[in-house]
C-alpha cells in the first residue's frame, strides 16, 4: 500500500483545524459559563473571593466534563455497556462532590454558617455535577453524529470523484479506439487525407490530455473539440453526407464538464453513417439558451440495421458512461430525451446552469 504524502499532510491539517476550532468553542463556552457563575454568586462577597470560589466551581465542572467526554463516553457509552457507563458517571460525581465541598470548606473557614449550609445541600452539589455530566454526554453524542455525517459526505464525494475519473478513462480510450479505426481504414486505402487525420487527432488528444484533467472547461473549448471531431469524420465520409453543426449563445463564458457530448456524437456516426443510407444527414446543435445548455443531435438511419458481428455487443460503453456522469455531475439538473424511430435517431439534452 502506497501512502500519499499529500494526503497525510491534508489529514494533519484537517485534524489541526478541527482541534483548534473545537477548543475555541470550548474556551468561549467556559468563559461565558464562568461569567454566569459570577453573576449568580452572592454579590455581598468581595469580588476577588467570589472569583476564586467560582474558579474552583468551574474547575470541578471541567474535570467531570472532559473525563466524561474523553474517557467515559468513548470507552463505555457503546453497545450493551450503557448501564456500566451510567454507573461510572454517577460514581465520578460521587467522588468529585466531597472533594469540591472540601475545597469550599477551606475557603469558607471564616463562615461556619455557610459551611453548615453546604453540608445540608450536598445533594444540590451532586445534582449540579450530574446534570453537567449529562449535558456533556448529549454534546458528545451530537458532536460524534456531526463528525460521522461529515466523514460520510467526504467519503461520498471521494467515491463520486473516483467514479468520475474511472468513467472518464473509459470514455477517452473508447473515442480513441473509434478514431484509430478510421485512420487505419485511410492508411489501407493509402489516402492523402491520412496526414491531416493525424494532425486533427493530435490536436484532439492534446485537449483530452490537458484540458480534460480539469473538472470543468469553457464551453467554447468543447465546441472546438467537437468541430475537430466532425472534420475528422468528414474526411472518411462519402460526399453526399450532410453534416451540420451549429454553436450558438454565450459559449465563451459558460463552463461544462469535458467530453460530455462526444459519446452521443460518436453514437450518431456509428449508426447514422451507414453505407445503406443514400443521403446521410447528421444535425448537431450546442449552445446556451437562457439559463440552460441545450444539445441536440439527430441522424437518419437505415430501416434495417446490419446484422454482421451481431454476437458481439459493442458501442454501448460511451452512452452508459455519459448518462452516469450526468447523474453524478448534474443531479436533478439535466434532462435527457432519446427518440429512436425506424428511420431516425435523436438526442436532446438540457442542462440547467
Amino acid at each position: 500500500m502506497i501512502i500519499n504524502g499529500q494526503h497525510i499532510r491534508n489529514a494533519l491539517i484537517d485534524t489541526f483545524v478541527w482541534t483548534r476550532t473545537t477548543w475555541v468553542y470550548h474556551s468561549l463556552f467556559w468563559v461565558l459559563f464562568y461569567a454566569s457563575l459570577m453573576y449568580f454568586e452572592d454579590q455581598n462577597q468581595p469580588v476577588f473571593f467570589r472569583s476564586v470560589i467560582e474558579f474552583v466551581n468551574l474547575f470541578f465542572y471541567m474535570v467531570l466534563v472532559y473525563f466524561n467526554i474523553y474517557f467515559l463516553v468513548p470507552n463505555y457509552l457503546t453497545g450493551k455497556r450503557l448501564w456500566l457507563y451510567l454507573t461510572m458517571l454517577v460514581l465520578a460525581c460521587l467522588i468529585l462532590t466531597p472533594l469540591k465541598l472540601l475545597v469550599f470548606f477551606v475557603c469558607y473557614n471564616h463562615s461556619p454558617e455557610i459551611q453548615e449550609a453546604m453540608v445540608l445541600n450536598q445533594r444540590w452539589y451532586f445534582s449540579t455535577l450530574l446534570l453537567m455530566g449529562g449535558a456533556s454526554t448529549v454534546y458528545s453524542i451530537i458532536a460524534e453524529w456531526k463528525k460521522q455525517e461529515k466523514e460520510q459526505v467526504e467519503l461520498q464525494n471521494k467515491t463520486i470523484e473516483s467514479e468520475l475519473r474511472f468513467l472518464k478513462t473509459q470514455i477517452n480510450p473508447h473515442f480513441l479506439f473509434n478514431t484509430l479505426n478510421s485512420l487505419y481504414a485511410l492508411t489501407l486505402k493509402k489516402s492523402d487525407d491520412a496526414p491531416e487525420v493525424v494532425l486533427q487527432l493530435s490536436e484532439m488528444m492534446r485537449y483530452m490530455l490537458y484540458d480534460c484533467n480539469e473538472p470543468m472547461v469553457l464551453l467554447s473549448k468543447e465546441v472546438n473539440y467537437i468541430e475537430n471531431y466532425l472534420k475528422l469524420e468528414q474526411l472518411r465520409m462519402k460526399k453526399n453526407a450532410n453534416i451540420k453543426f451549429i454553436a450558438e449563445g454565450d459559449i465563451s463564458t459558460q463552463r461544462v464538464t469535458p467530453l460530455l457530448f462526444i459519446p452521443f456524437i460518436e453514437n450518431t456516426f456509428k449508426h447514422g453513417a451507414s453505407n445503406q443510407i443514400k443521403d446521410i444527414y447528421i444535425y448537431i446543435t450546442l449552445g446556451v439558451v437562457g439559463e440552460q445548455i441545450v444539445f441536440t443531435c439527430e441522424n437518419n438511419k437505415p430501416e434495417v440495421l446490419p446484422h454482421f458481428n451481431s454476437g458481439k455487443k459493442s458501442g454501448g460503453i460511451g452512452l452508459v458512461n455519459v448518462k452516469r456522469r450526468l447523474d453524478l455531475l448534474y443531479p436533478e439538473k439535466n434532462h435527457l430525451k432519446i427518440s429512436d424511430s425506424p428511420d431516425s435517431y435523436k438526442v436532446e439534452l438540457t442542462i440547467d446552469l
